[in-house]
């Protein structure tokens, strides 16, 4: 019980407050990992509810790691597979019950790099050229399409030549290779990262049978980052807590970043007037940073309208407040900046400790240049994913290839080394499995003996991949692995091209796949860890330890570093021209928050003059003055001249970005006028468009057209 000793009074409330819908509202460094952990010790310890009866949907892979870690050492012997995340319990929900779509339980989750490969392949078998549509176009028409979910019943269709008809009776482009992708997933059963979560709600949605097992099942569910969910994972919580109506819920609504990726923050913020009965719990003790950032982050996104009101309260002592520095140019900001790195280096401060933020990857350009010139040691996290390099994705295909010959995973091992599979043959076997309705491996396998075939060396690899099918499920997964990569040729191929760093990923995936062995204990099979690695996206594995850290904040989200740069707070970059209403403004906003409280000790916000790419002045970021002058330390003080312009500009974009204001209810609320300054809106002039407004300063009201420039604020 000692878990429970250490929470505050509302963390405990949290913790402990067990049955109904619960809305838990944590603000950034308040402690909400440690109180979801101890929540979920209690319902299993104290009320003896069964691991397999609690769902806990956290946001990433890394954060249910990193809670399952915490529950381990206090329930060493629980099976802890359902501390998970959306994407990942849908795949359990459909090994479990997609025989009711007709799907067998050896379907294949496509990754991003598997849905583009299979796009490359419908482009080259339709004709399509880059001149006629890019992939990404292609990805993102599907990805709009799918919204819907009534693609669903088209790839659970048993006719699959039903898909081909729709490809050629396809209107568009677009759709006809929409349809031939469909095609080319329903051959091999392979869903991707939209399909999980889709098919899975149509099972619950059109199957009452497996709707109320998993519901009766599911006892008490919890949801982590509950501000970033999409309307899709809000149906999926809403569906599965429909029995037991116990949902608890916890996120930040000033930390909702992802409405790019369809996130609402409604969903957090109207909670209680969508289900009855709610408990809302605030947790607003702050353990993460120093006052005086807590109160600059406070001043700032108090300027937002859509978020439930709340203060962070800091309980570590005073320190120095956030230090802005305005620079001439880019480069001036640069060195700045590694100047203020070097200087605490010299302190004592490990370079592992300082985290560099921006908003897009552009700003980091003079940023590298001036630490390389610094010999400051640092890591970019922008590049290539472990699970996404060229040589794990081919391992991983080969491993696919044996548990399920998708077309996909062929065409990426078969002539990988080469084996003389060229792209003659490879035409050879589509039109064979085109006529066929076969998939390219047993096109291959009916083709050995041809003409075509016999002088390469592909009958190597047909005996690789038949050795493994047979015995690959009495395999401990590391011996298979090994197997693979000595057979196959791939490990020779790249030790006699001296690839040392490509073998050393190998190495690590070797110890990758052992380390899943050990915690998945006897559930433990080639199609788990394939499903696994499928979903988990991790930083560079490679990163060097004493170096600091260069990222997007978007990439820093549930991270902290003892010092944090902001760097790039300029007008058209943070917030970036595309912030052009006052919902996107807000979302900027949030954004500046989440990097401001990212920080422990320290907060550097720093930007430069000069101009955009469209050729516009960069001023000054009003995320700088809406966290309020006296918050700040000025490194030098800015130009009270450059200091009207950026304001000036500041109100029009703002202007611009005011959503129009119906008449009546502009009534009652507060405006800005250009001359007459503050006032209230008390009344519509009668039978004309306008308003009447009593301002602040004057004894009687102004009646005006509806033309008139009124900033309406926020109360």
């Amino acid at each position: 019980m000692d878990y429970l000793k250490e929470l505050n009074r509302e963390q405990y409330e949290a913790a402990t407050t067990t049955e109904g819908f619960i809305r838990v509202v944590a603000g950034a460094g308040s402690g909400k990992t440690k109180t979801l952990t101890a929540r979920y010790m209690y319902l299993v310890e104290m009320l003896g509810i069964s691991t397999a009866n609690i769902l806990c949907v956290t946001f990433n892979n890394k954060a249910a790691a990193e809670m399952k870690k915490r529950i381990r050492k206090q329930l060493p012997d629980q099976d802890l597979g359902r501390i998970t995340t959306f994407h990942g319990f849908c795949v359990g929900l459909l090994k479990e019950d997609c025989h009711v779509v007709g799907y067998p339980t050896t379907f294949i989750v496509l990754d991003e790099e598997d849905k583009e490969a299979m796009l490359r392949t419908v482009f080259e078998d339709l004709g399509i050229t880059s001149r006629d549509m890019t992939i990404r176009e292609a990805v993102d028409h599907i990805g709009w399409r799918k919204g819907g979910r009534g693609y669903v019943k088209t790839l659970i269709d048993p006719n699959i030549d039903h898909i081909l008809e729709l490809v050629e009776s396809a209107s568009t482009l677009k759709d006809k290779v929409m349809y031939r992708y469909f095609y080319e997933q329903r051959k091999c059963y392979g869903l991707d990262f939209d399909d999980l979560v889709y098919f899975a709600l149509y099972i619950l949605e059109h199957d009452r049978a497996t709707r109320e097992k998993w519901q009766q099942r599911l006892e008490y569910i919890m949801v982590d980052e509950f501000q970033d969910i999409d309307k899709d994972q809000y149906a999926l919580a809403d569906i599965l807590s429909g029995y037991h109506r116990n949902l608890f819920v916890v996120g930040d609504p000033d930390q909702t970043i992802y409405t790019w990726r369809g996130a609402d923050v409604k969903f957090i913020l109207e909670f209680d007037s969508r289900h009855e009965h709610v408990k809302t719990i605030y947790l607003n003790t702050n353990y993460r940073s120093v006052p005086q950032i807590l109160t600059a982050s406070n001043a700032l996104i108090d300027k937002n309208r859509e978020r439930l009101k709340k203060q962070l309260t800091p309980v570590r002592p005073d320190a120095r407040k956030p230090l802005y520095f305005h620079a001439k140019t880019s480069q001036l900001e640069a060195d700045w900046v590694t100047a203020q790195m070097r200087a605490m280096h010299e302190g004592g401060m490990a370079y592992s400790k300082m985290g560099v933020l921006y908003r897009a990857h552009y700003v980091s350009r003079a940023l590298e240049e001036s630490l390389i010139r610094s010999k400051i040691p640092y890591v970019l996290y922008s590049g290539v994913e472990f699970y996404k390099r060229k040589e794990i994705k081919d391992i991983l295909c080969y491993l696919r290839m044996i548990y399920s010959g998708d077309d996909v995973s062929f065409l990426r091992t078969v002539n990988e080394p080469r084996r003389g599979v060229g792209r003659t043959r490879i035409r050879a076997l589509k039109e064979y499995a085109e006529l066929n309705r076969c998939n390219l491996y047993e096109a291959l396998l009916a083709s050995l003996e041809t003409d075509l075939f016999r002088r390469s060396r592909a009958r190597e690899y047909v005996r690789l991949i038949e050795k493994y099918r047979a015995i690959f499920d009495g395999m401990d997964l590391t011996d298979l692995l090994s197997g693979v990569l000595s057979e196959s040729g791939y490990e020779e191929m790249l030790r006699s091209s001296g690839e040392e760093e490509r073998l050393d990923n190998l190495a690590e995936l070797k110890q990758a796949i052992y380390d899943f062995q050990r915690k998945a204990g006897e559930e433990v099979s080639l199609g788990n860890y394939l499903d696994h690695a499928a979903l988990f996206t991790n930083m560079d594995q490679t990163e060097r330890a004493q170096a600091v850290k260069l990222m997007t904040v978007h990439a820093a989200k549930g991270l902290e570093f003892p010092v944090v740069f902001l760097c790039g707070l300029s007008e058209g970059i943070f917030p970036g021209k595309r912030a052009n209403t006052r919902e996107k403004l807000e979302e900027e906003r949030r954004l500046a928050y989440v990097a401001f409280t990212r920080a422990r000790d320290r907060l550097f916000l720093s930007d430069a003059a000069g101009t955009n790419y469209d050729g516009s002045f960069r001023y000054p970021s009003r995320f700088l003055f809406n966290a309020e002058k006296e918050n700040l330390d000025y490194a030098v003080p800015l130009d009270p001249d450059l200091v009207e312009d950026a304001m000036d500009h500041i109100r029009k974009t703002e202007d611009l970005a005011q959503p129009p204001q119906k008449q009546n209810d502009a009534v009652g609320k507060r405006v800005r006028h250009p001359v007459f300054g503050e006032g209230k809106v008390i009344g519509i002039p009668r039978g004309q468009e306008g308003y009447i407004v009593q301002f602040d300063s004057m004894v009687t009201p102004r009646t005006f057209g509806a033309g008139v420039k009124l900033e309406f604020l926020a109360i």
